[in-house]
């Protein structure tokens, strides 16, 4: 039985629509924490131009593979490996890397690992959309938000809603320059990056 996440499913069309504009130059993606595969599936269907690579720990893998056997799409590829952590990463494959509602639910050495990682297997000019809720100036932007990362360090006390300005910072020290904001539903953002 296929893994199911509601929050893929609330948030697929609003992302899709970032997507639309932000890798309509791309043709390689890595998704980083692919978690369900819903949203690989989804995303792969409606950018044909795209070939998209997922990737998750292994614990993750059956569930990703059920979707993409149901799918049978040509664009999709089976999941790499990756623990941000502990994996080795693919060097300057990509021209675009995304990943959704990842960076609260790990630790920040895991958080800073991720950012190096990306910074190593962007080409240069690629892009790196980031969905998610974040908060600014170390205020969260809505009571859900608060929380949310009230639940999220009661399940891990490593976890949380991370700051804006500390992925910012990460961000530029793995040679990546922001270029857009987009607001989005539920309190949410999506944050765009460039690699140089």
């Amino acid at each position: 039985m296929k893994p199911v996440a509601e929050s893929c499913e609330q948030n697929k069309l609003p992302i899709l629509e970032i997507l639309r504009e932000e890798f309509a130059d791309a043709r390689r993606v890595l998704e980083i924490g692919s978690g369900t595969g819903q949203h690989a599936v989804f995303f792969a269907r409606e950018l044909p131009h795209l070939t998209w690579q997922t990737s998750d720990v292994t614990a993750n893998h059956p569930g990703i593979h059920a979707w993409l056997a149901d799918e049978a799409l040509p664009n999709v590829l089976p999941p790499l490996a990756l623990d941000v952590a502990h994996d080795s990463w693919p060097a300057r494959e990509f021209d675009a890397v995304f990943s959704a509602n990842t960076v609260h639910i790990m630790g920040w050495s895991e958080v800073e690992k991720m950012f190096a990682g990306i910074g190593a297997a962007l080409t240069a000019g690629g892009c790196f959309c980031l969905y998610g809720p974040f908060n600014y100036g170390g205020k969260f932007t809505a009571e859900s938000n608060a929380r949310f990362d009230v639940w999220l360090k009661q399940r891990d006390p490593k976890s949380g809603v991370r700051n804006f300005e500390d992925l910012q910072a990460l961000a530029a020290a793995s040679g990546l320059t922001l270029v857009r904001d987009h607001t989005m539903p539920a309190d949410n953002r999506t944050l765009v990056w460039k690699a140089e």
